[in-house]
Order: C-alpha cells, then sequence, then structure tokens
C-alpha cells in the first residue's frame, strides 16, 4: 500500500507530432517499468492504425515506480493523450483524473494551435502545468524563442520550463524530480469514508465484457465488493481489480488518488456512461463527482455496411466501438439507395476516418459512408425549432422560416508571408478573420469565424499546402448564425438518391452540384442506356451531366444493300434503348460513393 502523498497523476499535452509519444516512451525506461528487450518506439500506441500514421487516437493510462534522489518511492500514473483536434475530448477526459500536465513543445516548431487549446482545457481545470522544451538536440531549435511565446501567449515563467532531448534522454530525469516538486498529491477526504470514484474511460473485452477505467477519489474499492454507478443506476460485482501497467496487474485494493481499473459482471457496453461515478453499495454516496463537459458531436454521416446482410454484425461492431470511443454516437437510419444502417456523430473528420478504418480492420466491416454534414437548427413558420442533421429530414421550404448553421472560433497559427494566401482562403469559405495576433518576428495567429461545413472538407489539406505545411489549425464551437441553407439533391435518370443528398450554402450550390454530378459521371459504368445525372434544388436542374450508353453495332452483318435497310436497323435499336432506360435500373457502385466523399 503506498501513501496518497506519494502518488502523482498526470498527463502529457502537445500539439500533434510535438513528442509525447516519444516522451512517455523515456519515462518508462527511466522509471524501469519496460526493460529493454521489450521495448519498442511507442509503445504505448497499441493499435496498428496508431504505429502506422504516428499519432495516439486513444489515451493510455499506466503506472509507473520512481524512486527520488530523496530515497522516496513514488507511484506516478501517467495517462498520455492525442494532440489531433478532433481527439480534443480524449483529452479532457485524461485531464479529469490528473492533478497536473506536462506541456511538451518542440523547440523547432514553436507554439501551435493545438498547444494553445490544451494549455487552456488544463488552466479551466487548474491543474499545474510543467512547460518542457523538447528536441532541443535539433539544429533549428530557438530555444529562447519558445520561452518567449511561453511568457507572452500562456503567461508561464520561462525559467520553469525544463529542455530536454525526448529522443536522445537528456534532461529527462529531471522531469521526474519535477512532476515530485510541483504537481499535488491527490485530494481525498480519507479511506474510511464513502467510496467514489471517477469513471475516466472504459474499454471491450470479448472474454471479461466491460472493463472500466476508474480515478479513486474517496475510500477503497476492494475486490468482490458489491458496486453502483450512481448516474447509470446499475450495480456489478468486481470480479478483478488491478493496476496499469504495461500490462494490466491485478490488486486486490485501490486505494485513494490511484489509478487503476475495474472488471465486473457487465456485458453491455452502453451501461457505462464516461464521466459517472463509483459507490460501494453497502456504504453508497450520494453525492456524485464533478464530471466533465458532454460531448457534442460536430460532424454526421451515415455509415451502412457494403452487404444488407451484414446489419446486425455491424450493429455490434459499433456498439462494441462505441465503448472504446465515447465520443461516438449513433442511431439507426434507413436509406432506399443504401438500406438500413446508422447515423453517426463525430468530433471532425479525422475522427469519422479513424472510425471507419478501425471498423475495418478491428471487426472486418466493409462500410459505406454518406457525405458528412453539420448539424442545423431549423425555424418554422408554425414557430416550431427542430435539429436535422440528416438532409433528407430538412422539412418543405414552403414551411421553413429560417435556418441556422453552427459557426466555429478558428486559431491559424502561420508564418508571416502566408497571411495573404490564408485570408483569401478564409474568405472562400465564407469566414471572416476578427483578430490577428504576432506570436513573434515570424509568426501570427488569425482568429477567424468560419461555418463549420466550410471547413470540413479539404480545408486543413489547402491551409497545409498553401503554407507549406507550417501553419496549425484548431477551432472551438462558437454557437449558430442565420444563413442561406438549400438542400442539393442528386438524381440517377430522374430517381433521386437519397445517399448523395447534401444540405449546402446557397452561394455554393452550382459549383458543388457540377462537381459531384462530374465525380459521378466518371464513377457509374456505362450501361446499355443513356443515364442522366442531375444536382437539383427543389424542382430547378442546376448541373447535368451525362453517361453515354454502351452500343452494340447493329449494323455489322450487312453486307451491302440499300442505305434504309441500316437506318432500320438503327430505328429499332434505338427503340430498344428507349424502352431500356424506361424500365432499366441504374447500378452504383461503391467507389461512387467514396468519390462523393473525396469530391471537397
Amino acid at each position: 500500500m503506498i501513501d496518497t502523498s506519494h502518488i502523482r497523476n498526470f498527463c502529457i499535452i502537445a500539439h500533434i507530432d510535438h513528442g509525447k509519444s516519444t516522451l512517455a516512451d523515456r519515462l518508462l525506461q527511466l522509471t524501469k517499468t519496460i526493460d529493454d528487450r521489450n521495448f519498442r518506439d511507442q509503445v504505448l500506441d497499441d493499435m496498428d492504425i496508431e504505429r502506422e500514421r504516428g499519432i495516439t487516437i486513444k489515451s493510455h493510462p499506466v503506472t509507473m515506480h520512481y524512486r527520488s534522489e530523496a530515497g522516496e518511492t513514488y507511484e506516478f500514473n501517467l495517462i498520455d493523450t492525442p494532440g489531433h483536434v478532433d481527439f480534443t475530448y480524449e483529452v479532457s477526459r485524461s485531464m479529469a483524473a490528473c492533478e497536473g500536465v506536462l506541456l511538451v513543445i518542440d523547440a523547432a516548431q514553436g507554439v501551435e494551435a493545438q498547444t494553445v487549446a490544451n494549455t487552456y482545457l488544463a488552466v479551466e481545470r487548474g491543474l499545474e502545468i510543467i512547460p518542457v522544451i523538447n528536441k532541443i538536440e535539433l539544429p533549428n531549435a530557438d530555444i529562447p524563442l519558445v520561452k518567449k511565446q511561453l511568457e507572452d501567449i500562456f503567461a508561464i515563467d520561462a525559467e520553469e520550463a525544463l529542455e530536454i532531448s525526448a529522443k536522445t534522454g537528456l534532461g529527462v530525469e529531471s522531469i521526474l524530480e519535477a512532476v515530485i516538486e510541483r504537481i499535488p498529491a491527490p485530494k481525498t477526504t480519507g479511506k474510511d469514508v464513502s467510496t467514489r470514484a471517477l469513471v475516466f474511460d472504459s474499454v471491450y473485452d470479448a472474454y471479461r465484457g466491460v472493463v472500466t477505467y476508474v480515478r479513486i477519489v474517496d475510500g477503497t474499492l476492494k475486490h468482490g465488493e458489491r458496486v453502483h454507478f450512481i448516474g447509470s443506476k446499475v450495480d456489478t460485482v468486481i470480479k478483478e481489480l488491478g493496476t496499469f501497467g504495461l500490462k494490466p496487474e491485478p490488486a486486490k485494493t485501490l486505494e485513494p488518488g490511484q489509478v487503476g481499473y475495474m472488471v465486473g459482471t457487465i456485458k453491455t457496453p452502453s451501461e457505462i456512461r464516461i464521466g459517472d461515478t463509483l459507490t460501494v453499495t453497502s456504504n453508497a454516496s450520494t453525492d456524485p463527482l464533478p464530471g466533465f463537459k458532454d460531448v457534442h458531436p460536430m460532424v454526421f454521416s451515415g455509415l451502412y455496411p457494403v452487404d444488407g446482410a451484414d446489419y446486425e454484425k455491424f450493429r455490434d461492431s459499433l456498439e462494441r466501438l462505441a465503448l472504446n470511443d465515447s465520443s461516438l454516437i449513433y442511431h439507426p437510419e434507413s436509406s432506399i439507395a443504401l438500406g438500413f444502417g446508422f447515423r453517426c456523430g463525430f468530433l471532425g473528420l479525422l475522427h469519422l476516418e479513424i472510425t471507419l478504418e478501425r471498423l475495418r480492420r478491428e471487426h472486418d466491416v466493409d462500410i459505406i459512408s454518406t457525405y458528412p454534414a453539420v448539424v442545423y437548427r431549423v425555424f418554422l413558420r408554425d414557430g416550431v425549432e427542430t435539429k436535422i442533421d440528416n438532409p433528407m429530414e430538412l422539412p418543405d421550404p414552403t414551411r421553413v422560416e429560417r435556418i441556422d448553421e453552427p459557426m466555429v472560433r478558428t486559431f491559424i497559427i502561420s508564418p508571416n508571408e502566408h497571411i495573404g494566401d490564408i485570408m483569401k482562403l478564409v474568405m472562400d469559405r465564407r469566414g471572416e478573420v476578427t483578430q490577428t495576433d504576432s506570436i513573434d518576428t515570424h509568426r501570427v495567429m488569425l482568429t477567424c469565424t468560419m461555418p463549420l461545413n466550410e471547413i470540413l472538407i479539404e480545408f486543413h489539406d489547402t491551409l497545409k499546402s498553401i503554407s507549406r505545411g507550417y501553419a496549425s489549425l484548431d477551432y472551438e464551437y462558437s454557437g449558430y448564425m442565420s444563413s442561406e441553407i438549400v438542400r442539393l439533391e442528386f438524381l440517377l435518370n430522374g430517381d433521386p438518391i437519397d445517399a448523395f443528398a447534401t444540405l449546402v450554402h446557397r452561394s455554393k450550390a452550382e459549383a458543388r452540384g457540377r462537381q459531384i454530378c462530374l465525380a459521378l459521371k466518371e464513377a457509374i459504368p456505362r450501361h446499355q442506356f443513356p443515364i442522366a445525372v442531375q444536382a437539383s434544388i427543389g424542382s430547378t436542374v442546376i448541373a447535368r451531366e451525362t453517361i453515354r450508353a454502351f452500343r452494340k453495332d447493329v449494323t455489322e452483318k450487312l453486307y451491302g444493300g440499300d442505305v434504309t435497310r441500316k437506318q432500320k436497323l438503327l430505328k429499332k435499336q434505338k427503340a430498344g434503348k428507349k424502352r431500356m432506360k424506361q424500365f432499366g435500373n441504374v447500378n452504383v457502385p461503391h467507389e461512387a460513393f467514396v468519390a462523393v466523399m473525396k469530391t471537397g
């Protein structure tokens, strides 16, 4: 048993690719949590997709034991966190279980947009911040500049910053001593009071059921006890209890301040709520812990199995994935073109992309996704207000008084020479630059107000392209604004395909319609009859492409004679094609949906 005063709970936050996972590797080696024989780079990133892309998607807790220079033994509970803007919710969950953070900044790149966002999250929670300047071994490292940014942007004393190289291990040991000195021990009212534990994450295990990650705040948890989830009102018996090594390490008891896992008799993923409070039934607490803010999906898309027979398998897979990813929200829907599926809410485009990849890899389900959409507020003439994320749910335009679209406050940090191009990009996407702040002599931070649906597709890629990769982006939700939104529909031979429908601003409708019609023309194979691909707003067609028909040479068997023989055969073929066009079905392949998804 370890004294609460010798426990430190902290996480690592930073912009993407500033060295969080590498620093975590070094800390594991220094505390001898992992030996050299079992070591590998990005040891906490256990998903294939994380290792392939070099990004952290899921937060990973790990317990380390460190003997300080004073000879005392401390228990460190480290939670590695993602760095991409789409996974900010993972970061907020990690912070809920911590008293402090290591703020890692790349010495060569300086403060980036996500660094700013994550630091503000930590300040809001009242966490102790230890600034760490990483990659000091790089030849283009500018340590004095980074220190000035710390003082100017965050008002953090630059003298407190630790200078390290996570890659070589230089200075990393000073972090362990700083964690002991600067990060406070967990606050608790003791062991002999009603038990309260914060549920900060959970995963699904095919053999053991739901594995719940908890941070003990008051009291203790013991193996075999009956426990109660205050929020979901679910009871279970603890079958296994433990802490996080590189592999789960079973324990008989979890003390105040400790971070660990609990396996009960819960088999249904939906019974666990992230942010819930766990208490012991025999001495139950009725006072829940303050949770963290609820997740608000920013992007919605319809997901459908390619083979309709896989619907049940897809539903089970989505349910299990939603437990491992609490920011994923879904509900059933159906489409005329695609059959039965689910409408899913995501935090952003990368989150959508990662979810699709995980469904294909981990659950072996082949998925089609519809065009991403955001949540609009629709005000009807009879005074009713409704929210829609599916274009097919938009009421008749004659009943609609106005439509409000979600806006975001966007922060873009870029070198000075690219400001003009970035401002043009923002204005092309119906945005407005509201503030310009100089970070240093070379870089500036632009604060913009933009519609969320304008930054969904290819905005980040375009931003990186025009800034030669140097600009960074972060955004936060900032309410709704009235806008001229219309439903853009697509028809094949006069039949609407609901899966391709999308809500767009009227000024962008024609260009968007031409773009998707052209993509469909190239993606849909030719049939025996011509196919009209049309984009329409209501009954008005605003764009059209025609997929030419295959034509069999019916005059091939002719070897001579009057020209009327040839005309007779061609006329007969034309009549047949007309009849075929009337009754023929258009086959829309999977590639067509992918093509629409990729058009920005």
